[in-house]
């Protein structure tokens, strides 16, 4: 079982809906296709454990099939279920005052700095990080709302993707 998790999904684009995701996965030769919220999130299992070459059918078939691009980042069952066991944001919620945010990327991280990391003045910080995630918690109670998408993809590129740890751990029991 994986999940293809897509970058900068409009959900008021009528080509960036779940019924067009599912679709393209199932010509892609996926079984079991099934999405999670409207954010770009493609449930699947495959036979294939070749997540580089099914990365790029992905985003091959969405500019064919559906007109836009999008950096696709597939990430396993175990994968999420070793992110979920190792507890990176160390019992913090996510909710009204704490925003706990998961960013994916597709290759190898180079984190040039220490973690954990504050980034900006006290609004944010990178708590914790693995070879291919990172993760940051927002104080959505800060004076000035810090942009961490604007920073993490300054740092790292456009090759990564993000979701609230909510939505991973939703995500990971839709797998289940």
């Amino acid at each position: 079982m994986c999940v293809a998790l897509m970058r900068g999904i409009g959900p008021g684009n009528p080509n960036m809906k779940n019924e067009n995701y599912r679709r393209v996965a199932e010509g892609l030769g996926l079984q079991n296709v099934s999405t999670f919220i409207s954010t770009g999130n493609v449930i699947f299992d495959t036979q294939s454990a070749d997540i580089p070459a099914m990365e790029r059918a992905f985003e091959e078939a969405w500019v064919s099939e559906l007109g836009f691009t999008s950096t696709t980042i597939i990430r396993t069952l175990d994968d999420l279920e070793a992110l979920v066991e190792a507890d990176p944001f160390q019992g913090r919620v996510h909710g009204p005052s704490t925003y706990l945010l998961v960013t994916f990327a597709r290759r190898d991280l180079d984190v040039g700095f220490d973690v954990p990391h504050q980034l900006f003045d006290g609004g944010g910080q990178l708590v914790a990080a693995t070879a291919r995630e990172l993760f940051t918690v927002t104080d959505t109670t800060s004076e000035r709302a810090p942009n961490v998408m604007g920073w993490l993809e300054r740092e790292f590129g456009k090759e990564i993707t993000s979701r609230t740890w909510l939505s991973v751990t939703r995500i990971l029991n839709k797998m289940r």
